[in-house]
């Protein structure tokens, strides 16, 4: 029963990535109303679309999510009695979650009466809901509302709508308890057609950038998969069963190359799983979300362990088992792919970690199509060998046999998930402003694990899952410790403020170091308001930087252009920068209410704030996103995306010069 619904969960999980193509099921009313002078009532009217129902206000654990009204602020009013419906929601035996669950169907209006306690009131809050039908689920949806009046309504007055006051006295409000949505002509939206260079297609061919990035990543993944203990011993093993079950050399290399299409299934079908669990819009929240980013630090400090021999990450031997019988079973392209399964199960205590680093890597892009793409690079490489050796058997037997040096291998992969996990840690950290993990303490963090990581393949310790050492170390492993020692001393001057072009994808901006040795840096505003303010003051024209905290392209880009020489003159001598995180958590002082998409939306925090200047102003949300304006807010070149050609981006900034 406990299967079934989790299961049932899944299925609400599977369900957010097809939100982006369907109408919400539930459409919501919101308006008040004054009964006499201190009495009135606030009503919720929801319509449902037909096929579809909305959960009721009082379910059980382990269900959907039920209906809830979050009252923020109730400035001279309190609630009277409960929320109430206009008709008693059904009761019935839920299938898809196995408990008995209570929902409305076709409409239903939920009123909340309140008392007036002073001359004027101010009630804000936000209603959430979750609707099924019979094949899906939405997620729990949520709808903001803002209403401010006085006592003197009459008591046969007009509900005012939620819109109206909205337009009127809840976004624009000089409450001292409402910031003022922003309204200046800076902020109004640019017109590209006076733009004197752009790259617009620069934003698709920076999303077509990422996904090869994922898939070579994810490639170079499968080959490091390859060489683990769990992996290695598997392929003269598979491939020789092939070429003896077959019969002929053509059907043991048909049956090898559907053996390698196989497992290319099993983990795209893995990476289209993990979309369809967090969805479309969560992949982006995890780039920048705090407790995603730390879960990752922690799943990937449990793997490093792991792969330090501290214990193993199995899958439960029933698996396996089961596997095998069925590949005993069956016959033809079921065996194969059942026999393609056992391998992934098998091999998942080595190949686990791995897989888990990739698709936390694909997830925090941000991209839809990362974790797909990224299980397609990974399943190619590992399926590689398997089609090849069963093309060319003789070259099995020049293969390196099976021992102490696979561990080794582990170990390393060890070394690098550590060093990886300190990146989400970062991403949480600067988004956060937390300061715990700035740059220089980032470096000497690498600048331990990566010397030590030369120690261990110089054989200077050893870890107890590794084999007693038989003398000297291999030439393989000489140079491979001597990278990584060359590596540890490329990052030692950073540690004074090097800017470390190789690792800016990784290492925290170099804003974040106390200690600087290689010059100050640039004075940049980190408000759109008072960057604008300037500019009028002094003339220039305006250099805006929309960038994040979790954006590994707006690090490469900061390490490859921004910070090269020539473009930092340019900037410094001619603009007012203006540099935006959007992904910055700071709370702002008072959340701010605007309308957008003809609903009305809260921002929260400094990152929403600038976010929505993106959205409104420039009609996109992708970063890094580079524009010039005037000092009135007109565009005069861009917008610019990710482009690491000085050239072109030295072009774009003379442009508007």
């Amino acid at each position: 029963m406990k299967t079934r619904r989790y299961l049932a969960l899944l299925l609400c999980l599977v369900c957010i990535t097809a939100m982006a193509q369907i109408v919400n099921p539930v459409n919501w009313q919101k308006s008040v109303k004054m009964t006499d002078d201190k009495h009135g009532a606030v009503t919720f009217t929801a319509t449902i679309e037909p096929g579809w129902h909305m959960y009721g206000d009082k379910l059980p654990d382990g269900g959907p999510n039920p209906l809830t009204v979050k009252w923020d602020k109730l400035d001279g009013v309190k609630l009277v009695g409960d929320l109430t419906p206009n008709k008693k929601p059904v009761t019935k035996h839920d299938e898809t979650f196995d408990m008995n669950l209570s929902w409305w169907t076709g409409s239903v209006a939920l009123t909340q009466r309140f008392e007036v306690t002073g001359e004027k009131y101010n009630i804000v809050g936000e209603i959430r809901s979750q609707a099924c039908n019979d094949q899906e689920c939405t997620p729990p949806t949520g709808e903001s509302f803002s209403f401010t009046g006085k006592t003197a309504a009459k008591p046969d007055e007009a509900p005012v709508e939620e819109e109206q006051v909205a337009e009127s006295e809840a976004i624009v409000s000089d409450s001292a308890n409402a910031e003022v949505a922003p309204t200046a002509d800076t902020w109004a939206p640019v017109d590209f057609s006076t733009s004197r260079i752009q790259s617009a297609d620069a934003v698709s061919q920076q999303q077509s950038s990422s996904l090869w990035y994922i898939f070579w990543a994810c490639f170079l993944g499968g080959l490091l998969a390859l060489l683990t203990p769990c992996v290695w011993p598997m392929i003269p093993l598979t491939v020789s069963f092939f070429l003896k079950k077959s019969g002929s050399r053509s059907k043991s290399i048909k049956n090898a190359l559907l053996y390698g299409l196989s497992i290319i299934v099993i983990f795209i079908v893995l990476g289209v799983l993990f979309t369809a669990i967090f969805g479309a819009s969560a992949l982006n929240a995890l780039a920048t979300s705090a407790v995603a980013n730390i879960i990752f630090f922690l799943l990937l400090v449990v793997f490093a362990i792991s792969f330090f021999g501290a214990f193993e990450i199995k899958l439960p031997d029933s698996w396996s088992n089961k596997m095998d019988r069925s590949a005993e079973k069956t016959t033809g392209l079921f065996s194969i792919f059942f026999m393609a399964a056992t391998l992934v199960i098998v091999s998942f205590s080595c190949t686990g970690p791995i897989i888990g680093t990739l698709l936390v890597e694909a997830a925090s892009q941000g991209n839809l199509m990362g974790p797909a793409v990224g299980m397609l690079g990974f399943a190619i490489a590992l399926a590689i060998p398997f089609a090849l050796f069963a093309l060319f058997p003789s070259v099995l037997k020049k293969l390196p046999k099976s021992g102490g040096w696979l561990n080794t291998v582990k170990v390393v992969l060890g070394f690098i998930e550590l060093a990886l996990s300190l990146k989400f840690l970062s991403v949480a950290d600067l988004a956060y402003g937390w300061h715990i993990l700035d740059r220089e303490t980032f470096l000497a963090l690498w600048i331990a694990i990566f010397g030590l990581l030369g120690l261990y393949l110089l054989g200077m310790f050893r870890f107890k899952s590794d084999d007693e050492p038989k003398g000297g170390i291999g030439v393989f492993r000489f140079f491979l410790a001597l990278i990584s020692l060359a590596f540890t001393a490329y990052l030692v001057p950073g540690l004074w403020g090097a800017p470390l072009k190789a690792t800016s994808a990784f290492v925290p901006p170099l804003y974040t170091q106390d200690f600087n040795l290689y010059g100050s840096a640039e004075l940049e505003y980190d408000d759109f308001d008072a960057g604008m303010k300037a500019a009028a003051l002094q003339g220039k024209p305006v250099f805006i930087d929309f960038s994040g905290y979790g954006c590994v392209n707006c690090r490469k880009m900061e390490a490859a252009v921004l910070d090269d020489e020539q473009v930092k003159q340019l900037i410094h001598d001619n603009f007012v920068t203006i540099r935006l995180m959007v992904d910055d958590k700071t709370d702002l002082k008072t959340p701010i209410f605007v309308q957008e998409n003809g609903k009305n939306v809260k921002l929260s925090t400094v990152g929403d704030k600038w976010s929505y200047l993106q959205r409104h102003k420039f009609g996109s949300n992708s970063q890094p996103y580079y524009v010039t304006l005037d000092a009135q807010g007109n565009l005069i070149s861009g917008p610019f995306a990710y482009d690491e050609n000085i050239e072109t981006f030295t072009r774009f900034l003379k442009a508007a010069l």
